[in-house]
């Protein structure tokens, strides 16, 4: 999957971690994702959470996709950070699933906190 995500590419994701149920993933903060404040662009950190979510639900096999996902923002990244993403899965139910990812700064601190709903396709027509 992460073969062909060209947008995690663009960015410069890096998969560092990948098993059953969970993933780790990181990206450099760059010049071209801070916003008017001077601080990483809250859909940056999203899109990090994100592809973290994406790989920890699709390691079980099956086409998996987000059915859902919000995020709260803890403190601010800045240009320069390396910001981790670490993807847990807390259930899987039938198609359905919940994953907790957190987003830390390269210091420990927490960025940001993501609660993803995933929904595995149903194969076939």
């Amino acid at each position: 999957m992460m073969a062909d995500d060209a947008a995690s590419a663009a960015l410069g994701i890096e998969l560092t971690e990948l098993a059953e149920g969970a993933a780790d993933c990181r990206m450099t903060v760059t010049p071209a994702m801070i916003n008017g404040h001077g601080l990483c662009h809250g859909g940056y950190v999203f899109l990090l959470a994100d592809t973290a979510f994406a790989c920890a639900c699709n390691s079980h096999g099956p086409v998996t996709v987000a059915a859902g996902a919000e995020i709260i923002f803890v403190s601010p990244a800045r240009e320069g950070e390396v910001l981790t993403a670490s993807a847990r899965e807390r259930t899987r139910f039938g198609r359905s699933g919940v994953y907790d990812i957190t987003v830390r700064g390269e210091d420990g601190r927490v960025v940001a906190e993501f609660r993803g709903r995933s929904r595995t396709l149903r194969e076939g027509p």
